[in-house]
């Protein structure tokens, strides 16, 4: 019997700390509440004390609902509440509350991690072109609104880091020197060229096509074997800026895999058809091409002006660290075969030292050694351009 009525009395006594009103302040005003009720139930009770709500806002930024936002502003003794905690507020004995106008929200939304491509800057007016700075990807949250239906990048974005492409006029010192170089070949023409730049004791590099020298293995395997270098001008000479990615890929690595089997050597060498290699170029392929040679003299010899026409133009033009633009293949290079002793010699009286391409590179001494080399390899933490 005592121990039921020590029973009733012990729960008459949680019924009455559980029910008890106590003294809150509300904006200066001495009112009476509940111990333990939620806070966001007092302030729906009450009307917000007045207050204005903010707005609903999409992720974008715009209006959605005028009063659509946080009802209200709320400090609890000097601290102010984030609508998390307003909602997981209980109300004590002597709390203090000021409650002003709402504060915008933002929609609902969903976030999707994105990786952003780098881009492809490209330095202008060099002849010789290559992977100055590689680029790598960067990443930001895109939030996706689902009352708005609109999206918009969320804050701490990482940017990516673009990929350069150098491009300069090589300057050795020590010179002057020039570099000979020939296109389209091998061809029938190419057997008399190596003749004459032997009988000189000169060396020369060789942009040759690699459906060329499928075709013609035996005169590209002589390239080589003549101590002269070997490079690519591309599988079958195409306007490399109108292929799509993969038909680019493939016009560069058959034409590398073609002089490979024909001659051992794996170049990465090369001379875009038309000198035309852009960003998109680069941004597609720039993993598998170590440098790209332009011409700084162009003897034009494709138009058959004549032998002594095209040497003028070769020693009219040349200076420390040229390039030289002729043909041993893609028509008739008679002209061409027969100007080649007299712009060596010529070349020879002004005192330039005639070399190929990656040695003239490698006397300028501003790219990197792996281009020389042909062992340019991308990073693994970088990227190509989408």
């Amino acid at each position: 019997m005592l121990a039921g009525i020590l029973a009733v009395v012990v729960l008459a006594g949680v019924w009455f700390v559980a029910l008890r009103s106590v003294p809150v302040s509300v904006n200066g005003q001495e009112l009476s509440v509940r111990i333990g009720t939620p806070l966001e139930t007092f302030l729906a009770d009450n009307d917000y004390f007045g207050a204005t709500p903010g707005r609903l806002m999409s992720v974008g930024g715009n209006v959605i609902d005028e009063r659509g936002g946080n009802p209200c502003a709320v400090v609890r003794d000097g601290q102010e509440l984030t609508a998390d905690e307003i909602a997981a507020t209980t109300m004590g004995d002597g709390d203090t509350y000021t409650v002003s106008n709402g504060t915008d929200a933002v929609e609902p939304y969903t976030e999707e991690e994105v990786t952003i491509p780098p881009a492809v800057q490209k330095e202008r007016g060099g002849a010789v072109q290559y992977v100055k700075q590689w680029g790598q990807a960067g990443h930001k949250t895109v939030l996706h609104g689902e009352r708005s239906g609109e999206t918009a990048d969320a804050e701490g974005a990482v940017p990516a880091t673009d990929m350069i492409i150098g491009s300069i006029n090589l300057k050795p010192e020590g010179g002057p020197y020039v570099a000979l170089t020939f296109d389209d070949g091998p061809s029938r023409y190419t057997p008399d060229i190596l003749a004459i730049l032997a009988d000189r004791g000169v060396h020369a590099t060789f942009f040759c096509l690699g459906n060329q020298v499928a075709s013609n293995q035996s005169e590209a395997k002589a390239i080589v074997d003549g101590g002269h270098e070997i490079a690519s001008h591309t599988q079958s000479h195409q306007n490399l800026p109108t292929l799509e990615r993969d038909s680019l890929r493939s016009e560069i690595s058959t034409a590398f895999d073609n002089i490979e089997q024909a001659t051992g050597v794996r170049t990465q060498m090369i001379r875009a058809p038309y000198g035309a290699f852009t960003e998109q170029e680069w941004g597609r392929a720039g993993d598998i091409v170590g440098c790209n040679v332009l011409w700084n003299v162009d003897t034009h010899d494709w138009e058959r002006p004549g032998a002594q026409a095209i040497a003028d133009t070769v020693l009219n033009n040349v200076r420390n660290g040229s390039i030289v633009l002729m043909h041993d293949g893609g028509g008739n290079r008679e002209q061409t075969v027969e100007a080649l002793p007299l712009i060596i010699d010529g070349l020879h009286d002004r005192g330039y030292q005639i070399v190929t391409v990656g040695e003239l590179i490698e006397l300028d001494g501003r790219i990197p050694q792996a281009v020389v080399g042909n062992a340019v390899s991308m990073p693994e933490d970088a990227a190509l351009p989408a």
